[in-house]
């Protein structure tokens, strides 16, 4: 049987290479090794599918407790998002910004503890509501990342038109309209996940530990990004704010995300094992 740390090692240098490929593609425009590029990331995508079920045997439960499991499926969701969209929408240069950022996060999550949740705390771990809180805050960060995928696409877009550098690249952007509409509707989608998600976690929290920890760094991270994305989704759904500024809005708002997600824990004294 084919070790979990093969079929890991073997998923990270091809995901390497399917994102060096799309890069490629992206600067010379060549749909041979974009086609290439896209089987790669099948092929990752297929390999992690299957080392997400094999720990998840190993374990016995959901693996997306701790730090290595969580990135590792963040970017597993990066991945199948982006071939979903691809195949829905051709959206190329959609799949190498976001494949940028779940490669970056493979690739931190090979400097994470791969073992499994401390023996101390795994009776207190396990439990169905905090993995739905954990699965759906992870959701929401995909979405969000896909959203700000966009919203960078949409801004590259608007400086080379505004530089009058026509080509096949600027073709292949799509409209200035429809990358809007999907940030805006990727936030839209990501929005109630994230809400979702802090509602279950304050409820576990205040079942296991009878308080509500509200002046936890992450809980106030979240709670801010929570905030700033609907302020977004204010301006963009009531007000109709569109264009230039709300994608740069769109994007300041994702740094949040990252800085709640790789910062704050690091602070927090509730989320000992994320």
């Amino acid at each position: 049987m084919i070790s979990l740390n093969l079929i890991y090692l073997l998923t990270v240098i091809l995901y390497s290479l399917s994102v060096l490929g799309y890069f490629f593609d992206f600067i010379q425009n060549n749909r041979k090794v974009n086609k290439a590029a896209f089987w790669l990331l099948s092929i990752v995508w297929v390999l992690q599918t299957s080392f997400f079920i094999l720990r998840m045997l190993e374990v016995k439960r959901l693996p997306v407790l701790t730090t290595f499991e969580g990135l590792f499926f963040y970017a597993w969701l990066l991945v199948t998002f982006s071939l979903i969209i691809n195949w829905r929408y051709r959206g190329d240069f959609l799949v190498l910004f976001t494949n940028i950022v779940g490669f970056i996060l493979m690739s931190l999550s090979v400097f994470t503890p791969t073992g499994d949740v401390p023996e101390e705390l795994s009776q207190l771990l396990i439990s169905e509501l905090l993995i739905i809180h954990v699965t759906l805050i992870l959701l929401s960060y995909a979405a969000f990342t896909l959203s700000f995928a966009f919203a960078s696409m949409y801004v590259i877009q608007h400086q080379m038109l505004k530089r009058k550098l026509w080509g096949k690249r600027l073709v292949r952007f799509g409209n200035l309209a429809k990358l809007d509409k999907l940030s805006y509707f990727s936030a839209l989608f990501a929005f109630p996940l994230l809400f979702l998600g802090i509602i279950l976690g304050l409820i576990w929290a205040y079942i296991q530990f009878g308080e509500l920890p509200w002046l936890d760094a992450k809980v106030i991270s979240s709670l801010v990004v929570l905030g700033m994305y609907g302020y977004y989704l204010y301006q963009r759904a009531v007000k109709n704010t569109k264009g230039y500024l709300m994608a740069l809005t769109n994007i300041a708002t994702f740094l949040l995300v990252l800085i709640n997600y790789f910062l704050s824990s690091s602070f927090s004294n509730f989320h000992l094992w994320y």
